[in-house]
């Protein structure tokens, strides 16, 4: 038995290449690597650097010594500073040089922006699976008549891929979120301990154009285009809340999908995946509870909400920069991202499959139907002669009446036998039937599937080229 706390999000939910990303190894790989830009970029512009250095530099880039760096950090107590000097005992030659000018955020920003733009990316990957996955299957259901609710009260019908078309409207708004975040990532860039630049320009003898092009050549060197124009010490905040801000949106998402499900799946129209020897509860064997959709909602729960740490966290820095940022953070934003992986995990197996029940769906429609087909039948009716007033109130009584019999008696609806009955409307029962059906009471549902999938699902996926991926569920 273990007897120390391990995260829900390592031990069940989220992915190992979620996890990888906001490792130990991911960030003090990363630091390494700026290490070795700013070197270089240095070298470039004219400092005493020599290729040796560097070369020493990249031969130890992966092979972190945390015994030392872990001691170092016991005796500095700071992290930067101690894995400064864990890499200098790795490269003698090359540990008079590492970090040179800098300050700590150079590595530990610079590396919170890279590690999130290539979690977003993951994220992306999935959002768009969910959405292929989806896609698929709204225009296998297109044409299936369905109960639409307003108020989760029994409205017009719609069809069952329609419905999957507003799940899928809202991921779509959620891609268009992630790609203005990922055009919008910057690197701090180097910018000193209050944003000035006052140690790289003291470093190039003043010469302003050279502390500039040091810039742009370090970003280069990581794959960016662009750093920030203007910092403190630190890139502002308010990049963190964008991207958690992305991330809730998704959650958001996900969240309405997941109880859709819960619903559908209490109606016994729509259920999630259920495997074989999968128990839905330890005292009901008959249970088939929708899990996986309630983890959905449980973990887009708490995305919504630590989205508001970054918001806080970015309205309540103090000038070029203070220190109650740091451990929100290394909290704040990994588990976000962690969370959404697995929300996103979770969303791909069971849209990949969600079993239909088509003749529950059309018993729970067939019971509604006589009463919002009123409207036609009284139409039908006044062609063959009848005065609309009179109908109108005849249906609405029989409606009134038909409606106690199922609420209050228990019985089936018995509105159509109602109307046969009469004589005022001049219908037979076969008659009364045959306007009934579903298929003449779902509008341009099917059509607004094809044109919503043609027109604006297949251009995204086909510009991202979606890849199929495999998820594997913890638990």
């Amino acid at each position: 038995m273990k007897n120390t706390y391990e995260s829900p999000f390592n031990a069940r939910y989220a992915s190992k290449e979620m996890q990888e990303l906001f490792s130990p190894d991911m960030k003090f790989r990363t630091w390494r690597r700026l290490w070795i830009a700013l070197a270089e970029a240095e070298k470039e512009l004219g400092l005493n650097i020599t290729q040796e250095q560097i070369d020493e530099l990249k031969s130890f880039k992966d092979d972190i010594n945390y015994d030392v760096a872990e001691k170092k950090e016991k005796e500095f107590r700071h992290d930067v500073m101690a894995h400064v000097h864990a890499y200098g005992e790795l490269c003698p030659k090359a540990k008079g040089i590492i970090h040179l000018g800098a300050t700590s955020c150079y590595v530990g920003d610079n590396t919170d922006v890279i590690v999130m733009t290539e979690a977003l990316k993951l994220v992306k990957i999935k959002l768009l699976t969910v959405i292929k996955k989806l896609a698929d299957f709204a225009m296998e259901y297109k044409d299936m008549p369905t109960l639409g609710f307003t108020h989760y009260q029994p409205a017009q019908l719609v069809t069952v891929g329609k419905r999957a078309c507003l799940w899928i409207q809202e991921l779509l708004m959620d891609v268009e979120e992630i790609d203005f975040v990922l055009s919008n990532m910057k690197l701090l860039g180097s910018k000193g301990t209050t944003g000035t630049q006052a140690s790289f320009l003291s470093l190039f003898d003043g010469d302003h154009e050279k502390v500039k092009k040091l810039e742009s050549l370090i970003a280069n060197k990581m794959g960016y285009k662009d750093v920030f124009a203007v910092s403190g010490q630190t890139y502002s905040r308010k990049l963190d809340s964008r991207v958690l801000n992305v991330l809730s949106s998704i959650a958001q998402s996900a969240y309405k999908f997941s109880n859709d499900m819960r619903l559908l799946q209490s109606m016994k129209e729509i259920e999630e995946p259920f495997e074989e020897k999968q128990i839905g509860s330890s005292a009901m064997a008959y249970k088939r509870n929708p899990m996986r959709s309630e983890r959905i909602s449980s973990l887009a729960r708490y995305v919504i909400v630590d989205a508001l740490n970054p918001a806080i966290t970015a309205s309540t820095q103090w000038f070029e920069r203070t220190l109650d940022d740091s451990a929100n953070k290394r909290i704040s934003v990994p588990e976000a991202f962690l969370a959404v992986d697995a929300i996103l995990n979770i969303y791909i197996n069971v849209a990949d499959g969600m079993v239909v029940y088509p003749k529950v769906i059309e018993k729970h429609l067939m019971e509604e139907l006589p009463f919002m087909a009123t409207e036609n039948i009284m139409m039908e009716a006044v062609k063959r002669g009848g005065d609309r007033q009179e109908l109108h109130e005849k249906i609405r009584v029989y409606s009134m009446e038909a409606g106690k019999q199922v609420k209050v008696e228990g019985n089936k609806n018995d509105l159509l036998e109602r109307i046969a009955a009469d004589e005022t409307f001049g219908l037979s029962l076969d008659e009364l039937k045959a306007v009934l059906e579903p298929k003449n009471y779902v509008g341009r549902a099917p059509e607004q599937v094809v044109d919503f999938i043609t027109d604006h699902v297949k251009p995204v996926l086909e510009k991202n080229e979606v890849k199929e991926i495999e998820v594997e569920l913890k638990v």
